[in-house]
């Protein structure tokens, strides 16, 4: 398990380490101590997903399209 910090990973490298967070507390052969901090971390991985994939889904929100259904450029998406 990496302590880079979440706000600093890109979507693949959350959803990488939380899969393999999930599998540590699946096996449940950690210790308690061990389990509450792999919790913590999987929440905080999790939130960093949630927050990548919805600024994702306002970015392509934010693509207008021509008559003919081509992309004509993105609108900017405040706070983005």
């Amino acid at each position: 398990m990496t302590e880079k910090p979440t706000q600093e990973m890109s979507f693949e490298q959350a959803m990488a380490e939380l899969e393999k967070v999930l599998g540590q507390l699946e096996r449940g052969d950690v210790a308690l101590d061990e389990s509450i901090a792999l919790y913590e971390r999987g929440a905080a991985l999790k939130t960093r997903c949630e927050t990548k994939l919805k600024e994702a889904e306002e970015k392509v929100a934010a693509i207008t399209l021509d008559g003919d259904g081509n992309p004509t450029g993105a609108t900017p998406v405040k706070g983005l």
